[in-house]
């Protein structure tokens, strides 16, 4: 296992205080979630050498990745949760800049974590707060607050809640109006092709 984890190539991030990325990784989105399927297949995945994980919000997968990792610890299959570079994301029910810390700390709950390695807005869509829920709604959608929401991200950086924070599915233009912003800069833009870009993209 040893020689299998150190073949992975790492990435360095950019945040002071993140621990370089791995450049290979298992995704956690499944629909529907079955949580002992999701736990097995984590396991399964540490077993051959895995050390990145990607969760979010949406995926309703961070509860039993957490489960699974702190069960790799108990059987010895990892060392500690500082083995393994955990990513989750924000989702766009909670894009509001007092929404972000206390989505990150329900994450963290659910994760059973003190931290996560990484934290990513995952799209750069703003909906109505409320439950998370997929797929989204025209009429749901309000004004970005690009300023708002990444000081709030930097405060969950700045408190060691997040030890990088980046964002997901994010254009050129988005990026600009985040960095004319932002004091502590993405270490990550994480782009995955999705209807919801092409369905919201008129709004934001």
């Amino acid at each position: 296992m040893a020689s299998t984890t150190a073949a992975v190539p790492e990435v360095a991030l950019r945040s002071g205080g993140a621990r370089p990325m791995p450049a290979i990784g298992m995704g956690t989105a499944t629909f529907p979630v079955v949580p002992e399927t999701t736990v097995k297949a984590v396991l399964e995945a540490v077993e051959v050498g895995y050390r990145h994980f990607d969760t979010a919000a949406m995926y309703a997968t961070e509860r039993p990745l957490g489960e699974a990792l702190a069960e790799a610890v108990r059987r010895g299959l990892l060392a500690s949760r500082e083995e393994v570079f955990v990513t989750s994301k924000l989702w766009c029910t909670q894009c509001h800049p007092h929404l972000v810390l206390p989505s990150l700390r329900e994450s963290l709950q659910n994760l059973q974590m003190e931290y996560v390695d990484l934290y990513l807005i995952h799209w750069p869509i703003s909906l109505k707060p409320g439950p998370t829920v997929f797929p989204v709604k025209r009429e749901d959608a309000v004004p970005f607050d690009f300023e708002g929401v990444w000081r709030a991200m930097e405060e969950c950086h700045r408190l060691g809640l997040a030890k990088a924070i980046g964002v997901s599915n994010f254009t050129t233009s988005h990026l600009d109006k985040l960095l004319a912003a932002a004091t502590v800069h993405p270490a990550v833009n994480q782009v995955a092709e999705h209807n919801t870009t092409r369905l919201l993209s008129s709004t934001v």
